[in-house]
């Protein structure tokens, strides 16, 4: 099923479980990025288009031809790892065209994220040394199988059950597919009530809020940051809900084989199914269509159990995330501070809040007015 692709796992071996403490298996959403073709696509020309996820104790950023990692140490400094990042879309243009640029997006964002979350376990002291690139390959492959056996391989045994009512192939393929999204949805719920998930959810949150600050050409402060909503359009959970749609109606007409065949045929159309979930996306962001804007609706009431209200010192990390992947102009107007000598990246300006925000955010989209009393706060942060 789909849902593998935009869906990392990964199980650290952290101190805690070392000292035979719980410490379950982490399971990140994978935001779906990708760099608009035209100024129709993103009305916000002047802006990057940037994308994130979230990590362990931080928020990953991606903006063109930049991606970085925010983390806060245990000593509670901000660290942040800044890399070059190019498309493979950008050396082969053919990657570019209609359903083969969501599948490029969908492992490009899978990858970046497994490197992300492997360096934040480390910088978050959960893994003593960096996971080599074979451990990468080997993680991402039993997170592949785990979501396969989940989504794939437990709804379509299940759906057997029904054949003693009915052997008509749609209605097997129709039952299928409502028995996935069903598990998707209660997977969603479950890992949102474990307490180390529910801090990931947090940083999750810090993202959003802070993208969408910045696409408001707002300060880069917590205070203004904590004013936007925690629910975003472009997240890859609204991604993941059209591509459970996209599946039942594609599935619904490969008639009704022996399981195996089954299986094999659903995990070789995943990247069919990407490709048509994406381009939906994508004319969804650029439509003014009612129906279309509904379709995504679903997509941002998911996010409330994928996202969580962040503290401050969340946003503080996504701020330090975000100011990384932007030029050093874009910077300065911004709002943020960059010591050059030092070769730190930039902090947060003096005369920020800290205290409290609004909680009519989290469903709201935009900004509210008003002024708010501030304590003075400023994040020094360190590049690795």
């Amino acid at each position: 099923m789909v849902v593998s692709s935009a869906l990392s796992s990964v199980t650290v071996k952290t101190k805690r479980e070392r000292a035979g403490q719980r410490c379950p298996a982490l399971f990140v959403l994978v935001k779906v990025y990708r760099v608009p073709e035209d100024e129709e696509e993103f009305p916000l020309a002047n802006k990057l288009l940037v994308g994130g996820q979230a990590v362990i104790e931080g928020v990953m950023m991606r903006a063109p031809g930049k991606v970085a990692t925010a983390v806060r140490e245990p000593s509670g400094k901000i660290t942040v790892d800044v890399r070059d990042s190019v498309s493979i879309a950008e050396r082969y243009p053919i990657l570019k065209k209609p359903f083969l640029r969501g599948v490029v997006v969908l492992g490009e964002s899978l990858v970046l994220g497994m490197r992300s979350l492997a360096y934040s376990a480390q910088m978050a002291g959960e893994e003593d040394d960096a996971l080599s690139n074979r451990e990468m390959a080997g993680t991402m492959i039993v997170a592949f199988f785990m979501a396969v056996v989940l989504f794939v391989v437990i709804p379509t045994g299940a759906a057997r059950l029904l054949s003693e009512v009915t052997t008509a192939p749609v209605a097997l393929n129709l039952f299928e597919g409502g028995l996935r999204l069903l598990i998707f949805l209660g997977y969603l719920w479950f890992i949102s009530r474990m307490k180390d998930i529910y801090r990931v959810f947090q940083y999750h949150g810090a993202e959003h809020k802070t993208i969408h600050a910045y696409e408001a050409d707002g300060p880069l402060t917590v205070e203004n940051v904590q004013r936007f909503s925690r629910l975003h359009p472009r997240c890859g959970t609204s991604f993941l809900l059209i591509v459970m749609v996209v599946s039942i109606l594609v599935f619904a007409f490969l008639g009704w084989p022996d399981i195996v065949t089954r299986v094999v045929s659903r995990v070789l159309l995943l990247p069919v199914v990407a490709g048509i979930s994406y381009e939906i996306i994508r004319l969804a962001g650029r439509s003014q269509n009612r129906f279309l804007h509904a379709v995504t609706l679903p997509g941002l009431w998911l996010q409330k159990l994928t996202t969580n209200p962040p503290a401050d010192e969340m946003v503080e990390v996504a701020i330090a995330s975000l100011a990384a992947v932007l030029p050093a102009e874009e910077r300065a107007r911004m709002g943020l501070l960059t010591d050059e000598a030092e070769g730190d990246a930039p902090s947060l300006a003096d005369g920020e809040s800290t205290s409290g925000r609004d909680e009519a955010a989290d469903t709201e989209p935009a900004p509210k007015e008003g002024d708010r009393a501030a304590d003075s706060s400023q994040a020094r942060v360190a590049i690795s």
